[in-house]
């Protein structure tokens, strides 16, 4: 029996260029933390063993402090065999990167360097295919088809590990040149795969385990990794999903109707304050409320946002219910007024397209918040 965890991108000092400098080093803190969590999972499901199936550094020519940092974390988990595969980012390309960890590794760490069999104890076999540069541009788990097994280990489970697209993700992938029928061809009891960031059961023996820490909004399944559990060789792998990230990444999208409760909706939508600090979310508002409406929705997300870690909203796409009363609140008279009037109109224009009819309910709205904002 074989038990192993499955792990992948962990991007160490990815720069998050779009937050700003505080929430940068969280994020890239949380990202390095992923280290002991994995092995902690690795104790409680009584691995052992961790596979990182590529990307753990975000670039070829990282940080030497983040390089050394990386090593000591991995070799203080001494009880946990770590197996460590270049992924395009941290390709065979970068020489330096792997030169440098090959001299100052400690025992408890295998770099998987070259496409040949790595025997690890006595029943388990792992059959790696490094990325030789970002882009290379062919399938590089072919060679695991005919691959000449060391003897005495035809009994071996194998498992191949392998960074790459078996489709094409467009998340900095070329084409999808990895079949995900490669485990049958390859006589694999398992294919742990990286690269796109969220989680993808491709098959019984083959998974995408996604990044342990969430990096983006894309991807709304929750970071996490995987306990691989393979019985005997040719048996069905029994996989579990373990939770590991710290951060939340969220697209909330809500639909609004007059006489809508607008702090109760945004209760219900928001996660709970507990959680906020740790939560990163785009908010989009779609449907249509009016006027004042509006502004107690804009103005409760502008209360709320110092919750979160990154808060952003978008109002673009919700509609404006003019009701009566509503121009007099910007201004009874006057060039103000004419313009919401003419604003107004363009709201409500069928002859303009739904574009431009968002954009000029979106400015009738700001001028109502500005309003408000003068009067009070």
């Amino acid at each position: 029996m074989v038990k192993f965890v499955h792990s992948s991108d962990l991007h160490l000092a990815k720069p998050f260029g779009r937050f700003d400098e505080d929430l940068r080093g969280r994020l890239r803190e949380a990202r390095h933390e992923k280290i002991s969590a994995l092995a902690d999972i690795a104790r409680r499901g009584e691995a052992g063993l961790v596979l990182l199936a590529g990307d753990t550094f975000d670039a070829e020519t990282p940080h030497p402090q983040v390089v050394r940092h990386t090593i000591r974390a991995l070799g203080a988990e001494k009880d946990v065999t770590w197996v460590v595969l270049p992924g395009n980012h941290d390709s065979l390309a970068a020489g330096d990167l792997w030169d440098r960890m090959a001299r100052e590794k400690p025992d408890n760490v295998i770099l998987a360097l070259a496409p040949e069999p790595i025997l690890i104890g006595d029943d388990l076999v792992i059959l790696p295919a490094p990325p030789t540069s970002r882009n290379p541009g062919r399938d590089l788990t072919e060679w695991m088809d005919d691959v000449d097994l060391p003897e005495g280990s035809e009994n071996r489970i194998i498992v191949g590990l392998a960074h790459g697209s078996i489709q094409d993700f467009g998340e900095d992938s070329t084409l999808g040149i990895i079949p995900p029928d490669r485990p049958a061809r390859a006589g694999l009891d398992y294919l742990a795969l990286g690269d796109w960031h969220g989680r993808i059961r491709v098959g019984p023996r083959c998974w995408y385990s996604g990044t342990p820490e969430a990096d983006n909004f894309k991807h709304q399944d929750g970071a996490g990794a995987l306990l691989v559990d393979i019985a005997a060789r040719g048996s069905e792998p029994s996989v579990d999903i373990v939770p590991t990230s710290h951060f939340t990444w969220s697209e909330v999208e809500a639909d609004f109707r007059t006489g809508d409760d607008i702090e109760d909706r945004l209760n219900t939508e928001l996660p709970d304050i507990s959680t906020r600090r740790r939560a990163l979310i785009v908010f989009r508002s779609t449907g249509r409320l009016s006027l004042a409406e509006r502004a107690l929705l804009n103005a409760t997300l502008t209360q709320a946002a110092d919750d979160f870690s990154f808060f952003e909203s978008d109002l673009q796409s919700l509609s404006i219910e003019q009701q009566a009363g509503d121009l007099d609140e910007i201004d009874t008279g006057g060039a103000l007024r004419a313009a919401a009037e003419q604003i107004a109109k363009d709201s409500y224009d069928e002859s303009r397209t739904e574009t431009e009819r968002q954009v000029s309910a979106a400015a009738l709205g700001r001028l109502y918040d500005y309003a408000a904002g003068v009067r009070s």
